[in-house]
């Protein structure tokens, strides 16, 4: 690879931009911070794109940048910051990240789930770096060790430590019976703001979340509160949308003094293939322009 002409170089980086991206989203939680680390990634690259050694992959090269940029970026902000956002997927799919294969411990889909993305946050920062180079980028214990300036027994023992957390708090997703029938009730008991017809589609453990407010846990507590909240609102129409590989609606609300509906909050939702296990709720204006949303719907 030569990394003489400013040109050539600036091809180099724009190919591993997509999956760069998403490895920042994983590390970070947001798509604003991700986007801007990857930015700072290249500008860095590029100062120091003469330092680049053949002795590992260009791609390794980029993933150390960027991954150290993380962790800067992790540092300075606030420490007690957990804040997840969601990635619409007309910006993730089409994206290939050559260095998954059979051997990941999580495959793409599900690495970018909310549920998976939650859990991440709670682990120190390198060792979220280091879970997610081992068992869903797949690079080997000694390639991590060269790319975070650590030992392979250090690399080892935050892979089994952020390993045993993940045990302890997330559930991988079971195979399970296409949702769609499920969805379609979802969409009938919302918009008929019928909170017993949602509670019956919830799992008993069912979480609701809705940053930066508290997370909402168990089927019941989520009928009472959205009943309470939400429902009481004003009538909604739901819209079908996609994030994190998850089915997702973009809920409008009926404009007062008119029969127009304009976007209230996006809802991504997991399921278990037979009830919802959790809706992960975002009304930041911000969030939803992301997804090119209609300005409205008709009444």
């Amino acid at each position: 690879m030569l990394l003489e002409s400013a040109d050539a170089f600036g091809g180099d980086l724009a190919q591993y931009r997509g999956e760069l991206l998403i490895h920042c989203y994983r590390m970070l939680g947001t798509l604003d911070e991700a986007e801007d680390a990857v930015q700072e990634a290249f500008a860095r690259a590029w100062k120091g794109r003469q330092t680049f050694q053949r002795s590992i992959s260009f791609r390794a090269w980029l993933y150390r940048i960027a991954t150290n940029v993380c962790l800067n970026a992790i540092e300075v902000r606030q420490r007690d910051r957990v804040v997840i956002d969601p990635y619409p997927d007309h910006l993730w799919s089409g994206i290939a990240e050559p260095g998954a294969g059979p051997e990941a411990r999580y495959d793409a889909h599900e690495s970018i789930s909310l549920a998976f993305l939650t859990v991440l946050q709670l682990l120190p920062p390198r060792q979220r770096a280091v879970l997610l180079l081992r068992d869903v980028l797949t690079f080997r214990a000694t390639e991590v060790a060269a790319l975070l300036d650590m030992s392979v027994a250090a690399v080892n023992s935050a892979h089994q430590r952020a390993r045993a957390t993940l045990r302890g708090s997330y559930r991988s997703p079971a195979n399970s019976s296409n949702p769609g029938n499920l969805l379609k009730r979802y969409v009938r008991v919302w918009e008929a703001a019928d909170v017993a017809g949602l509670v019956a589609l919830l799992r008993e453990d069912a979480v609701l979340t809705m940053p930066p407010k508290p997370m909402v846990t168990g089927a019941g507590q989520i009928g009472n509160f959205i009943g309470k909240a939400i429902f009481t609102i004003a009538p909604m129409r739901l819209l079908a949308a996609q994030a994190n590989g998850s089915p997702a609606f973009a809920a409008y609300t009926r404009e007062r003094g008119s029969n127009r509906f304009v976007p209230f909050a996006l809802l991504v939702i997991s399921t278990d293939g037979r009830q919802i296990t959790q809706i992960d709720a975002f009304a930041d204006p911000r969030v939803l322009a992301r997804f090119e949303l209609p300005a409205e719907l008709a009444g």
